[in-house]
Order: C-alpha cells, then sequence, then structure tokens
C-alpha cells in the first residue's frame, strides 16, 4: 500500500487510505513537485499531465533544494531521469545557466545535450562549470567504451588485409574453403586446399579512412555526444585517419578538436535547420581513396537541401568503393523518428539506414571496415 500510495500520489481519488510519515512523506514531496499530487493529506487530486507544478516554480533556491533530496532518496539512475524530465516539464532549462544548478545536477548524456543547446548562451562564470560536467560525463564514457572499441576494431584492421601464405592461426577458413570448392573430392568427402587465405597484420602504415558526418539538429544531442567520444578513440587508434564533421544548414570540420572530445562537444551548436547535402559534397571532396574509406552519416534524415542531390552523391561514393554507413541514432533509446522516405532511398541504394546503440557501434565500424554485412539490429 505504501508503494501504490507513492505512486498514486495522494489526494482523495488514490482509495490508498495510506498516509505517509517521514522519509516517505519526504521522498512523496519530491515527487510531487515534479509529477503532481504532492503531500498526502492535502485533498488535491493529482496533477494531468504536462501540467507545470506549483512545487518548484522558478525558484533557483527551491530547485536547488528539490535537486539535493532527489538524490538522497533515489539512485543516480532515477535522479537522471528525473532531472531530465523537470527539464522538459517545468522549463528549468534557463536556471542551468547558474553555476550553483549544474553543481548540483547528476550529469549524464542527455544533461550534456542540454547544455549544448544552452552554449552560446552561457554567462562566462557558468561555461567553466558547464564543461566540468561535460568532462566528468565524456570520461566516464570514454572508460567504458573505448577498450572494446579498439579491440574490435584493431581485429577488423588486421583481417581486412588478406594474405595468400599465412600462418596456421591466421588461415581465414570460410574464405579458404569457399575458394577451393572445385577441388573438392567426393570420394573423401573433402576439399582439397590448394590456396590458403588468411588475415595479414595490419602495419601501422596501412590505414583506413573514417568520416563522421554528424547532424547536429536540436533531436540528435544524444548521438552527438557519443559520436564526440567515439570519434575521438578512433582518433586515436594510429591505423585509422579520422575526420569528424557536424552538420545543420552549414558544416563544420571538428578535426583538429578530436584529442578532446570536450572541445568538439563545445564546438557544435544544436538546433536549427539540416542540409545533409551540404555535409555529404563536403565529406565527398575530403575522400582520397574510396575504397578504404568509410562514411558514416548520423542524421534522422529530415533534408532540408537538395533531396535528389543528396542521393546521387550517395550514390557516387558507393560506386567509388566508399563503405556508407546511414546510422538514424547513435543513442541509448528505442527507435527514434526520422524520415522514412529517405532512409527508404537509402537502402535501395544498398545504405540501410538504422539505429545503433553505443554497444553496438564497434561491431558496425569493424563490418564496414571488413567490408562485410553490417549488423542491422
Amino acid at each position: 500500500m505504501r508503494r501504490w500510495r507513492l505512486v498514486l500520489g495522494g489526494g482523495e481519488a488514490d482509495g490508498t487510505g495510506h498516509a505517509l510519515t517521514g522519509r516517505d512523506a519526504a521522498m512523496d514531496a519530491a515527487l510531487g513537485a515534479l509529477y503532481g499530487g504532492a503531500g498526502s493529506g492535502t485533498g488535491k487530486p493529482p496533477r494531468r499531465a504536462g501540467e507545470r507544478s506549483a512545487g518548484l516554480g522558478a525558484s533557483a533556491p527551491a530547485v536547488a533544494r528539490w535537486l539535493g533530496d532527489i538524490r538522497t532518496y533515489f539512485p543516480a539512475s532515477v535522479v537522471q531521469v528525473m532531472q531530465r524530465d523537470a527539464i522538459e516539464r517545468l522549463g528549468l532549462s534557463a536556471l542551468l545557466l547558474e553555476p550553483e544548478m549544474l553543481e548540483a545536477v547528476e550529469p549524464d548524456v542527455h544533461l550534456v545535450g542540454t547544455l549544448l543547446s544552452l552554449n552560446k548562451a552561457m554567462p562566462d562564470t557558468t561555461r567553466e562549470t558547464a564543461r566540468v560536467v561535460v568532462r566528468k560525463v565524456v570520461e566516464q564514457l570514454e572508460k567504458k567504451l573505448s577498450g572494446r572499441t579498439r579491440a574490435v576494431l584493431t581485429g577488423a584492421l588486421d583481417r581486412s588485409a588478406r594474405i595468400s601464405r599465412p600462418r596456421h592461426r591466421d588461415i581465414d577458413w570460410d574464405r579458404t574453403i569457399r575458394a577451393n570448392l572445385k577441388n573438392y573430392l567426393p570420394e573423401y568427402r573433402t576439399v582439397v586446399p590448394e590456396r590458403l587465405i588468411g588475415y595479414g597484420r595490419a602495419a601501422q602504415s596501412v590505414k583506413k579512412e573514417v568520416i563522421l558526418c554528424i547532424d547536429q539538429s536540436g533531436s540528435m544531442a544524444a548521438s552527438v555526444v557519443y559520436a564526440s567520444v567515439f570519434g575521438a578513440v578512433l582518433a586515436s587508434m594510429r591505423a585509422i585517419a579520422t575526420r569528424l564533421v557536424v552538420f545543420d544548414t552549414a558544416v563544420v570540420d571538428l578535426t583538429d578538436e578530436l584529442e578532446d572530445p570536450v572541445d568538439v562537444l563545445f564546438g557544435t551548436q544544436l538546433g536549427g535547420g539540416t542540409d545533409i547535402n551540404r555535409a555529404l559534397a563536403y565529406c565527398q571532396s575530403k575522400i582520397t581513396r574510396p575504397a578504404d574509406t568509410v562514411v558514416v552519416l548520423i542524421s534522422d534524415l529530415y533534408e532540408g537541401g537538395i533531396r535528389n542531390e543528396m542521393l546521387r552523391r550517395v550514390a557516387a561514393m558507393k560506386a567509388a568503393g566508399v563503405q556508407f554507413v546511414t546510422l538514424l541514432a547513435l543513442s541509448d533509446e528505442g527507435a527514434p523518428a526520422y524520415d522514412r522516405e529517405h532512409a527508404a532511398a537509402l537502402a535501395a541504394l544498398g545504405a540501410p539506414a538504422f539505429a545503433c546503440t553505443p554497444d553496438l557501434f564497434p561491431e558496425v565500424m569493424a563490418a564496414a571496415i571488413e567490408r562485410k554485412p553490417l549488423p542491422v539490429p
């Protein structure tokens, strides 16, 4: 009954008849300030969805106390969800421009996205605090993602260098068997492997080129954060030449900032329109070795530029030997909103468009490097 009471929010209609005291009452007040029905015994019905709460309003001290309360009563994963809801439901974005607020919040990818969207409006005193918050999240993501990404892609780079006289441990048995099917001996039910195909070991001078082309419209905030971190990880691998390009209606090349993904993120400008065609034109101009290049377009495909020209560019890149990958989102969320007509047109060109979680991204890149079918979810 206690849990039902906390879920239903109190008031005459909740039907539990359960009164809250002590810590439970304080927890209920913290929930009610955001979701309505705060305070047991008030006799007030729960708020309707989307209705602003009088519990927080726009008072910075009240918000600071509330942020402290929820960190006391709930685990970090729940705190992050409640912070996100508070920003969206109660219009608290402006308060994040105050250093005191930033010091009180629990940092996560979505908070970083909100801060980046407010970047140009931040006073100097807040920007330094915001960089500290963003750096904390970036370091957590790098620690989580970098080791596995390097391991998976190093293996893919090694396997992409084929040799004809491999050592036994380096034999690619699938390709060797396919190459020698003509030598099948029915009486012995075996294949005679006259020609061995194996994996080489990629030298430091053997490079693949990766271009990350990232839509920085407001809906792509989480994707921008993850892509920037992955871009920094890829740039740290000597066998991969990495370029990172962000775009809305303009195109900005942030490759020189890749040593520090925080600088990359603060070089973005979330919001605005979208011109995918212009961005792909820029990326196409930077391709010098098409057969060794992977272009990753991260966009919801809501094109504001020239649609047919965009598709022609993708077709031209693929015809030249470029591996082209379209990610509708690079985030932990479920199916994103995207332009289905454009996605279908790209799929018809042999460039399937799909959403990808950060955990799957290394496998997607490895498949692209090895020219294998992409692991489409």
